[in-house]
């Protein structure tokens, strides 16, 4: 499995590369932008731990044009920023996975190797799944609802494909975030709801019926609207 790496900061640059090897990833790392862009043109990675403040071009922006040049490759961001509007920012553009710093290196390899699961499940797809007005491909993250198209990031296929799945039954936070997470330490209330947001506003973007409904302290279940 091969890692790109982008971090600005030389000394974590250096001690995540030894980190990741020796769990036997094979690491390219970027010190900026610039770099990390021309490092997508010339190679496919399995994840990209991406820094959001970065020399150059920022980490969003590398974000942007990675997902404007359909790279699907998961992304997990890493950031001193910590708040609610940075993460909502991030996953906006298409990132899978936010760490703030400091974070646990152990957390880290959980998340990569989650992430790498997930990525390995979809690939086994080969099919398209519709429910109501929607066409699901899980292999290349999209959902189109009649001529519109929107991808999807790896988490929002996964809390979407749970939805799916209990054919209009309520589907528990505790399901959503012990299903999709992988990991109890950041499987919060709060990242299911910005997930569910987003999920919300593009199926509104592509014109879809179906609509993501809630019951308060219990979860969530899709409503087939017709109307």
């Amino acid at each position: 499995m091969k890692i790109l790496l982008v971090e600005d900061n030389i000394q974590l640059n250096k001690a995540l590369t030894t980190l990741l090897k020796r769990n036997d990833y094979l690491v390219d790392s970027a010190l900026d932008g610039e770099e990390a862009l021309i490092c997508l043109k010339e190679y496919t990675y399995d994840v990209i731990i991406l820094d959001i403040m970065l020399p150059k071009i920022d980490g969003l922006e590398v974000l942007t044009r990675a997902r404007r040049n359909n790279i699907q490759t998961p992304i997990i961001l890493l950031t001193a920023k910590g708040t609610i509007e940075d993460k909502v920012t991030g996953l906006d553009l298409g990132a899978d996975d936010y760490l703030p710093k400091p974070f646990n290196t152990e957390e880290l390899l959980a998340r990569i190797r989650a992430l790498l699961r997930r990525k390995a499940d979809i690939k086994e797809v080969n099919k398209d799944v519709v429910f109501n007005d929607l066409v699901i491909n899980e292999a290349d993250y999209s959902v189109k609802c009649n001529e519109n198209k929107v991808t999807l990031s790896s988490k929002e296929m996964q809390i979407l494909m749970l939805l799916v799945n209990s054919n209009g039954k309520v589907v528990s936070l505790d399901t959503i975030t012990k299903s999709a997470w992988d990991i109890e330490s950041y499987s919060t209330n709060e990242n299911v709801w910005v997930f569910i947001s987003y999920l919300r506003k593009k199926l509104e973007t592509i014109g879809s019926t179906t609509k993501i409904k809630s019951i308060r302290y219990q979860g969530y279940y899709l409503e087939k609207n017709n109307a």
